[in-house]
């Protein structure tokens, strides 16, 4: 009896903290949507903001936030990709091995004002990228990469011994095997450290501030020039992110609805970063059943 008491105690202890923690984030969630939900309007979403003036909206610095998630993505999954298939697949146990994935811990853990300081005095200055997109991609780059391998590398490992030996029984290469029986089965794993990287790309804003700059200049949407300034194609302008814009909004002070223009872009931030979160979760499970013949 004093067995069955104390599980239940122990049970109910954890449903109770499980508990706080879900009333804590949506406490969060909702006190976020009812600031900000009521001074989102179409012309908010798509009009150009405002220095000085009140009735700015947000549109360049949305497209500009999705502009460097893509391109930062683009460079970030095929490089954590291939490392993560290295170190769980290929690299064998030893110093060397454990120093790379001690560099990976240590990475992962810098603070993003050090590697918006590091993007500014490596990819503004030494590259002479400037404030552009490219050397806030790179910087982000540099930011979520270590995290992006080790959970990719944690996705292969959780792949079950006999999965790899059934492929190797059926005469598949070592890489075949990885490609067509690891990886698909990994694949719900690894879309979740894509989300998770996403999401702090998203709404990154000090590593940002120091690569991507604090500027939205008018994009000219006839203009499809990569060199322009103008162009809403080109990696070499500056792009501020809508992460950056409500630090911006809210450090200066210039305009006299920053309040409502801060509350309303926190609030887009947030349903879009839920949005995608759970569209990629879905993807991924369809991925799942799609390459593994898993039923749904």
């Amino acid at each position: 009896m004093n067995a069955k008491k104390t599980d239940k105690l122990a049970t109910w202890i954890l449903y109770g903290i499980a508990g706080i923690i879900v009333t804590i984030l949506t406490a969060l969630i909702l006190y976020i949507l009812v600031r900000g939900l009521p001074h989102v309007s179409w012309h908010f979403l798509t009009g150009k903001s405002s220095s000085y003036q009140a009735g700015g909206g947000i549109g360049i610095q949305l497209y500009n936030s999705f502009f460097l998630l893509v391109i930062t993505l683009i460079i970030s999954i095929p490089l954590s990709l291939g490392a993560g298939i290295y170190l769980a697949e290929y690299a064998r146990k030893g110093r060397v091995t454990n120093f790379v994935r001690s560099c990976i811990e240590i990475l992962s853990s810098l603070p993003s004002v050090v590697v918006g300081l590091f993007g500014y005095l490596i990819f503004v200055v030494q590259f002479e990228y400037g404030f552009s997109i490219i050397s806030g991609a790179l910087a982000l780059t540099v930011f979520n990469l270590p995290q992006m391998t080790r959970n990719i590398e944690d996705s292969l490992r959780t792949v079950h011994h006999t999965q790899r030996e059934a492929g190797l029984a059926l005469g598949l290469s070592r890489w075949e095997t990885v490609v067509h029986v690891v990886l698909p089965e990994a694949l719900p794993g690894i879309i979740t450290g894509v989300v998770l990287a996403s999401g702090r790309i998203f709404g990154e804003a000090a590593a940002l501030i120091y690569t991507a700059g604090q500027s939205a200049p008018a994009l000219d949407w006839s203009n499809w020039n990569i060199f322009s300034v103008t162009s809403p194609i080109s990696i070499f302008r500056q792009a501020e992110s809508l992460a950056v814009h409500i630090w911006k909004v809210n450090s200066e002070g210039t305009i006299p609805d920053a309040v409502a223009v801060s509350a309303g872009s926190a609030a887009v931030l947030l349903i879009f970063i839920l949005i995608f979160n759970f569209s990629a979760r879905t993807l991924g499970n369809k991925l799942h059943a799609k390459l593994t013949s898993a039923k749904k």
